[in-house]
């Protein structure tokens, strides 16, 4: 499916959803939509036993009853039950509540049984084999809808060029779904000491349709016989769903929060100190008068030293610091082409969801319009 963004109804309507999204963030009640995933006609994975639709709802369920112990909290579950929802119907129940955030809970699995750990997917471009292959079995729940040619405009979820093709619709809420999906996977690793696969960029269509800030977590592989028993089993479900809804409080108490001046000040310092590190670090080489040009290469909350060492080998990294996360970048340039070769070489470092961004005012902006062949 592609978006007309030149189109002039769809800039209206995406200004229309933005304003929206903004003055809800005023609004003292934080709307969370608890997307269980798979259901009814749609197991999901299973092996060994396990169902990822009856584990992914029963998990779901138990972060829902986290987070209805704060009385700010309101709770929408897209199923609580054992039924099928068609994959566009899911972000709709989002879209129309005007929620703050999308969390869509699923299980993961290979052919392979020896991989296990877990993994939250926010909305994105990636070339990587697996993780197209991740894409490909979240998505085929389309095929099993009726009319799907029609309602998905000729989407297929088994061509790659049909994933590639998904672009976010609001691009700006991908640094607070990165933010989440951080808070997540350091809570599994650092409480439960999960085996951690990372936080990921993914063109998965119940992500892409959702106004808000989103994720899709996979709790670990059904596949591996032991994570699949510990997903399986009550306590596992209760150690999960705990971890995230303490992720979710936590994210919400940072932006909508008391805590938010705190963290004003907090972040204040932080690109301060960040500033001077990166003066050191980065040789200008542009025209103050032309556009800039850098390759994102990651965003994370955690603070790195910008040293070739810590980037794959990378010199010349600089780095911003908004809404409590870092995104670290590579080069500089006026020359759109040179930007291309610069996002060729990161990628080739190991980079795969390395991006150009432009820099505006301070800002940084994502080139959408940049696609580079890994050949």
């Amino acid at each position: 499916m592609k978006f007309n963004y030149k189109n002039p109804l769809f800039s209206i309507i995406l200004m229309l959803v933005l304003c929206n999204s903004v003055f809800s963030q005023k609004n003292h009640t934080f709307t969370i939509i608890l997307d269980a995933g798979h259901g009814g006609k749609d197991p999901g994975n299973s092996y060994h036993g396990y169902k990822e639709k009856e584990i992914a709802l029963k998990t779901t369920l138990k972060v829902g009853k986290y987070l209805e112990k704060d009385k700010d909290f309101k709770i929408i579950y897209t199923r609580t039950s054992d039924v099928f929802i068609e994959l566009a119907n899911r972000p709709k129940v989002a879209n129309k509540a005007n929620a703050n955030l999308f969390v869509s809970i699923h299980c993961n699995s290979v052919k392979n049984f020896g991989p296990s750990g877990t993994e939250t997917f926010v909305m994105g471009l990636s070339r990587a084999d697996m993780n197209l292959e991740v894409a490909k079995n979240e998505n085929s729940v389309i095929l099993l809808e009726d009319n799907y040619k029609e309602k998905y405009q000729g989407f297929d979820p088994k061509k790659p060029e049909s994933l590639i093709g998904l672009t976010m619709m609001q691009e700006e809420n991908l640094n607070s779904s990165i933010n989440l999906a951080t808070k997540i996977q350091d809570n599994f690793t650092n409480n439960l000491k999960r085996n951690s696969r990372g936080v990921k960029q993914q063109p998965l269509w119940v992500l892409d349709a959702a106004y808000m800030p989103s994720v899709l977590i996979e709790l670990g592989f059904l596949s591996n016989k032991e994570e699949g028993a510990f997903l399986n089993s009550d306590a596992g479900q209760e150690k999960m769903a705990k971890q995230i809804a303490e992720a979710i409080i936590n994210y919400k108490n940072e932006y909508f929060g008391d805590a938010q001046n705190v963290s004003n000040t907090n972040q204040k310092e932080e690109v301060k100190d960040n500033k001077e590190e990166d003066k050191v670090s980065s040789k200008p080489k542009t025209n103050s008068n032309e556009l800039i040009y850098k390759v994102q290469l990651s965003a994370s909350s955690k603070k790195l030293k910008l040293t070739p060492s810590n980037f794959k080998g990378l010199k010349n990294i600089s780095s911003t610091y908004t809404n409590k996360l870092y995104k670290y970048m590579y080069g500089e340039t006026n020359d759109i082409e040179e930007a291309r070769k610069l996002q060729k070489e990161a990628r080739k470092k190991g980079y795969t969801d390395a991006f150009v961004v432009v820099v505006k005012d301070g800002k940084c902006e994502r080139v959408s319009d940049v696609v580079v062949n890994n050949n």
